[in-house]
């Protein structure tokens, strides 16, 4: 028997994965990673970087991609609660340049996997949230990449978070969607 369910999203590539939580008087105990039950969904890529960050509410996080050193992510996270975002920016893909989100929370203990090719966000909707991701590639400064959160042409439909969101300077400045090439990722 499987322990894990992953579910596929109008996105290719992009899966939804929640993990069999065997719980009781003491607590739980999940697998949060299998090699081969991954492999076995198309998640064959080799994890190479593990990273995780602490962030209040309405910290937008995004949405960002590396040109270079392009990373797939397996995103989770341990407390709190965020809605996370994956956009295609696969220029020959059919999906192109649309979005998908999750909730994903310490409660619900899903999993979101974001492939190569895809720019990769999130909202922080409870007061605070620890957000886990492993990645296929290591990070490098100089190949960093994004969109803007409120882009036209991508049209994340953001929740409400009940504030104001939090950017980092840098992520107010991403060049528009329809303005870039995105041609480093023609291979995905």
């Amino acid at each position: 028997m499987s322990k894990f369910t992953f579910t596929k999203t109008e996105l290719p590539g992009v899966l939804v994965i929640e993990p069999t939580v065997y719980g009781d008087a003491r607590g739980y105990f999940m697998e949060s990673y299998q090699k081969d039950e991954f492999a076995a969904a198309g998640i064959d890529r080799e994890f190479v970087q593990d990273n995780q960050s602490k962030s209040r509410r309405g910290v937008l996080r995004g949405v960002h991609f590396q040109k270079e050193h392009t990373q797939g992510k397996l995103v989770r996270v341990t407390l709190g609660e965020v809605f996370d975002v994956a956009v295609d920016c696969r220029p020959n893909s059919p999906t192109f340049g649309k979005w998908t989100g999750v909730i994903l929370s310490a409660e619900n203990k899903k999993m979101f996997y974001v492939p190569e090719g895809f720019a990769h966000g999130f909202l922080v909707l409870s007061d605070e949230a620890e957000f886990c991701y492993k990645c296929t590639d290591t990070y490098c400064p100089s190949a960093e990449g994004g969109i803007p959160y409120n882009d036209p042409t991508v049209g994340i439909q953001w929740p409400d978070c009940g504030c104001d969101y939090l950017l980092s300077d840098k992520d107010k400045l991403h060049t528009p969607f329809a303005q870039q090439s995105f041609d480093y990722f023609e291979r995905w």
